[in-house]
C-alpha cells in the first residue's frame, strides 16, 4: 500500500491518500474522479511516496499526517522522509 502526498501549483494545495496504484490514483485526481481534488483547479503533481507492507500501516502515517494540519510541518516531512 502507497502512502502519497500530491500538489497543486495553481491554488497551494497538498493532499495526503493512499492507495494501492498510485499511477491510477494520479490520473483520477487529474480527471476530476476524486471527491476533493476534482473540484480544485490545475494540475496535481506528487511530491511524495512511501511504500507500506499493510494497509493499516499507511492508514495510521496517513490519519497523522492528516491530524497535524501543519502545511510547514508537511512540508518538512516531504524534504526529510529519506527520498
Amino acid at each position: 500500500m502507497t502512502l502519497y502526498i500530491i500538489y497543486n501549483e495553481l491554488n497551494s494545495k497538498y493532499y495526503i491518500g493512499i492507495t494501492n496504484n498510485l499511477e491510477r490514483r494520479i490520473i483520477e485526481h487529474n480527471r476530476e474522479n476524486s471527491h476533493y481534488t476534482g473540484k480544485v483547479s490545475g494540475t496535481w503533481n506528487v511530491k511524495f511516496f512511501k511504500e507500506y507492507k499493510t494497509k493499516e500501516e499507511a492508514y495510521k502515517e496517513e490519519k497523522r499526517l492528516k491530524n497535524a494540519k501543519n502545511r510547514k510541518y508537511l512540508e518538512w516531512y516531504i524534504n526529510n522522509s529519506g527520498r
